[in-house]
Order: structure tokens, then sequence, then C-alpha cells
């Protein structure tokens, strides 16, 4: 058997040797047979790190690559993880293109992601955003421009990730529970099982994003109308009334 040292199956892989110690440490790849103080390494690493690269390039991150190769997962669930990667299979910059983008000092983006309001991707090993980020940044200028101030905008951005990370674990698990875990131990072959895995994935994701802004939306206008109700004067209450969005929030505006 062929046996090689770290710098030769770094050429044979294409992968650089701190790449494959890097990997090594996060257990994604078995250590190397050692003579003295030569580390060796076998086809199996060769074909672990090829395995590897290509997973990496499907968009599957490292954790989810170490559990597909160790058996952990499923071999119906690598077609799921892919197709939770291909959900989100946006056009990714770095943050200093998406400050570019947007118009804004990278430091400020900076900030806005530290709060959660944009939440990064890691791509081999590389933090990116979807291009489509820029859209989000330009609308919270908007935000801005009409006087809210930047802190009280970033503590309610981390609010709301907060709550919607909450909401979102909460779906998953649903997911997991009640549709991943019987198929799983459906009596189905493997390929059977991983289409409706992506199937009801592919119902879910989009389904519970438009119940979720639509309730959203909802329950901002209730809220903007109790308020206004409370606190407005007639002028306020009558430009409101004539908003043709305005009273959509599930109960009539009063006279």
């Amino acid at each position: 058997m062929e046996e090689l040292r770290v710098e030769d199956l770094a050429r044979r892989t294409d992968t650089s040797v701190d790449t494959i110690r890097f990997y090594q440490k996060r257990s994604l790849l078995a250590p190397p047979r050692r003579d003295g103080r030569i580390a060796w390494y076998g086809a199996e690493h060769v074909e672990r790190l090829q395995r590897i690269r290509e997973l990496q390039g499907r968009g599957f991150s490292l954790a989810v690559i170490r559990r597909l190769l160790d058996g952990e997962l499923d071999e119906a669930d690598e077609p799921l993880a892919a197709a939770v990667v291909a959900a989100g299979d946006d056009e990714l910059v770095s943050l200093d293109e998406l400050a570019a983008r947007a118009g804004v000092p990278a430091p400020l983006l900076d900030a806005v992601v530290r709060e959660g309001l944009l939440v990064p991707r890691t791509r081999d090993g590389q933090i990116r955003f979807a291009a489509s980020d820029a859209a989000l940044v330009r609308a919270g200028l908007q935000l801005l421009e009409v006087g809210l101030p930047l802190p009280d905008l970033l503590a309610l951005a981390r609010a709301h990730h907060d709550a919607t990370r909450a909401i979102a674990e909460q779906a998953v698990q649903l997911f997991d529970t009640h549709v991943r875990g019987p198929l799983l131990h459906a009596d189905l072959d493997a390929e059977e099982r991983a289409q409706r895995l992506v199937e009801a994935f592919r119902t879910l994701l989009p389904t519970a994003s438009t119940l979720v802004e639509h309730h959203f939306r909802s329950v901002l206008l209730e809220v903007a109308q109790e308020h206004l109700e409370s606190v407005g004067e007639a002028a306020e209450l009558d430009a409101a009334r004539a908003e043709p969005t305005w009273g959509t929030a599930g109960r009539e505006v009063e006279a």
C-alpha cells in the first residue's frame, strides 16, 4: 500500500498542509501512522480528503461533513442537507463587498452583524454574506433616515434575532420529530426516504416563511393601531384609517 508524507498528500489532493492539520484537529481526518517523527498517510486519507472537498464544494458545513462521513447521519440526510444549502444559494460576498454594495461603512455593517441583524454563512472556511443582504441594509438605512436612533434599532434587531431563532429552532425540532424521524424509520429505501425528506423541507421553508412574515405584519399593524388609539391625535387617526393596509390586522377599525 502506498504511503505518503503530509506534503505529498497535500499535492495529491490539492489541499494545503495547514488545512490537512486543521481537519485532523476537527476530527475530520484520522491521524497518520507514525514511524518515529515521520507521519505516513494512506489511501484512506486520500479518499477522505477528496470526499471532504466534494462536500465542501456543495456548500456543506464542516460539522455536517464530519457527521456524514462518520455515519452519524443517515444516507438520506445528504440530499436533505443539499436542499438546505440550495435554499440559501445566493451570491456570496465578503463583508467589505457587502458594505460597498449597500453604501455603508464596513465597521457599521460589522456592528449590525454582531447584533444578529445579518446572519453570515461559512463557505470554504470564510465568512460570507448573501449579496441580497444589501437590500436589507438599505432598508435599515431608511429607518435611520426617518429618525430612529441607531442604538435602539440595533437593540430591536437583537431582540428580533433572538426571538426568531427560538421560533426557528422549534420549527426545525418539529420537522425532525414528526417528519424526518418517522421517515428515517419507515420501510423505504434510501432514495425514497431522501426524496420525501427533500419534498417535505421544500414545503416547510416557504410556507413557514410566509406564515411568519404575514403574522408579524398583522401584529405590527394591530399594535400600531392600539398605540394610536391610546396616544394619537384625531388627525393621526384619520390619516391612518385612510391607509389601504390599515385594519388588516384582524379586526375592524372603529369609526
